[in-house]
């Protein structure tokens, strides 16, 4: 399509938001943007419709039908509730639980969701403050719903939000209900198809009940009480980065026993400005210095952080050099992992049924601790539906005892089906209190697992393109690598590629091709390395970037080598980030 033909196209979509159904702050803003020589904003803004996607929706906050407003967000539930009428059809009261978090307008959309849910006829339970991703889960299955949806667009910048779309299970939809969902949104054509007119009398506010239930079941996964009893005075900072872990993971942390929570006063703000940092994710360096600072300050034992939404988990331990610095997402999962296996071990507790799951980009070197242990390892796609969907599929088989990504999430527990920072901040707590016991720092204990199940390391490097003319470029560069294979990095010929776009493993050497038992397709590619190498490539569901995970193995011997074997890694990372032109 040239350009004229798009602006005459969006021109017209942006004249019909002057219409009927639309209220007057969202006029005016549409009114500017026509006004405006400059066709760049308007353009962004209605190219398209802001696509409900196998997780929901998420965008910049704004007028247009590529933004997140009360009418993208309200075309969106009305679709969820046609499809929820027909799924539930013989159901006579449909129940559905609406969370939010701090962002700038998360109540305002929760509440039109709310709103439009009730105006359907369904029973609404609606949190009346922001209150964690998690919660939302839990409080789904809790009440018995059949549906929820959290306001949040978790770690993102302050001018995101989004809309997280779950089943009855307290997971994200997976097929065939995230396509039949987005059959139904996509029928929505007009605004005045979507009852925004709420019914007061199907919504209940709730809370502080929920509240509790939830941090009882949390503490019900603690396996070293008699530890934390003795080391119940451990220096633990916490921050919640202005988001909805405020008040639950200190509530929580103070269930398992621990005493010396120390805060990080100027993060323990909520708002959806996020004033002290620039992107309010725990995984960035920058976003963790105020409590990395106080930790200095009060020589902490562990430093932990949740995001806005408190899914993710952020942690920081003291390296062998006596300085603090962030574990990464990979770590913080094998870390989870090795304990939960080693103490069920210690516990008596293993049967042979126990299993855990991982995704695909997350660090192999999970499998091989699986291995040693004789536990069962799933291996399943990015995000946490999918680690959900692994969890329902073996209920009455075996045990789960976690499961978790690279992109900072981890799940100790069956009663909430997303990633749950409040209940991993507590575990990890437990951790280091169980380490110290041991007579080990965290750092000692990440060195041990790297000598006696492989050394690895890995680096994830996100390469964002805003936009439409982002979007057609990421699509490009899929492309460019299934036309164009990798041959090789570092040296290192590729030996094996994965396309689960086609669920295809090729052999490079002989050309054999075999099917990947997949429960669907994905839009990923991994190229395998003679020397031990993965690189996987997918575009992000739900950002304007595309994402390049790599992951490099070794051995490592003495634990005296630990940071000559870093450096190496990160040189080794290095060159295969420039083979794959984004150093």
């Amino acid at each position: 399509m040239n350009d004229e033909k798009l602006l005459q196209q969006v021109v017209a979509k942006a004249k019909s938001w002057l219409g009927d159904g639309y209220d007057d702050d969202t006029k005016a803003e549409v009114k500017r943007m026509l006004d405006n020589p400059d066709k760049t904003e308007l353009i962004e803004s209605f190219y398209k419709n802001l696509e409900f996607g196998t997780g929901g929706l998420r965008g910049i906050m704004g007028a247009g039908s590529n933004r997140m407003n009360i009418y993208t967000v309200g075309s969106a539930t009305q679709g969820l509730a046609n499809y929820l009428k027909v799924a539930f059809k013989d159901l006579k009261q449909i129940k559905v639980a609406v969370g939010y978090d701090v962002r700038n307008n998360s109540h305002l959309f929760a509440q039109t969701v709310a709103n439009i849910f009730s105006a359907n006829g369904f029973k609404v339970y609606l949190f009346d403050a922001p209150r964690p991703t998690p919660e939302l889960s839990y409080a789904i299955r809790h009440l018995g719903c059949q549906s929820g949806v959290n306001i949040t667009a978790s770690h993102n910048p302050k001018i995101y939000n989004g809309y997280k779309a779950y089943w009855n299970d307290g997971a994200q939809m997976i097929s065939p209900h995230d396509v039949k969902t987005i059959e139904y949104v996509n029928k929505i054509k007009d605004i005045s198809e979507v009852k925004f007119h709420g019914n007061p009398e199907l919504i209940e506010l709730i809370g502080e009940q929920i509240d509790n239930d939830y941090i009882e079941e949390i503490h019900t996964l603690s396996l070293s009480p008699e530890v934390i009893k003795k080391h119940h005075d451990l220096k633990i900072v916490y921050t919640p980065v202005h988001g909805t872990g405020k008040y639950l993971v200190p509530r929580s942390l103070a269930r398992w026993g621990f005493t010396n929570v120390i805060h990080v006063p100027e993060q323990d703000v909520q708002s959806g400005e996020f004033p002290t940092v620039a992107s309010p994710n725990p995984e960035n360096a920058p976003t963790m210095a105020m409590a990395i600072a106080k930790a200095e300050e009060v020589q902490a034992d562990l430093v932990v952080a949740s995001d806005p939404d408190a899914d993710r988990i952020g942690v920081v331990i003291k390296n062998t050099k006596g300085k603090y610095a962030l574990v990464n997402g990979n770590q913080i999962v094998m870390i989870f992992l090795y304990y939960l296996m080693a103490r069920n071990m210690e516990l008596g507790r293993l049967t042979g049924k126990e299993f855990i799951v991982k995704t695909i980009v997350t660090t192999d070197t999970i499998a091989q601790i699986a291995k040693k242990q004789n536990i069962k390892m799933f291996d399943c796609y990015t995000g946490f539906k999918w680690i959900a969907n692994v969890i329902a599929e073996n209920e009455g088989k075996g045990r789960y005892l976690g499961g978790g990504e690279e992109s900072y999430g981890f799940l100790p527990e069956t009663f909430v089906r997303d990633k749950d920072s409040v209940s991993s901040i507590s575990l990890m707590a437990e951790i280091a209190a169980w380490a110290k016991e041991k007579g080990m720092t965290m750092n000692d204990m990440l060195i041990d697992i790297y000598m006696t199940y492989g050394y690895s390391k890995e680096r994830q490097i996100s390469v964002v393109r805003e936009g439409k003319s982002g979007a057609e470029e990421i699509v490009a560069m899929m492309k460019n690598f299934r036309e164009n294979p990798i041959e090789t990095l570092d040296g290192s010929p590729v030996v094996k590629i994965r396309d689960y776009d086609t669920l295809v493993e090729t052999d490079v050497k002989t050309g054999n091709k075999t099917t990947l038992e997949m429960p669907a397709t994905s839009n990923v590619l991994q190229y395998y390395t003679e020397d031990g190498t993965k690189v996987s490539i997918r575009p992000s569901g739900t950002e304007p970037k595309i994402k390049f995970y790599l992951e490099i193995h070794d051995t490592l011997e003495k634990a005296a080598d630990y940071d000559a074997k870093n450096d190496w890694a990160d040189s080794k990372l290095d060159r295969i980030a420039k083979d794959l032109g984004i150093a």
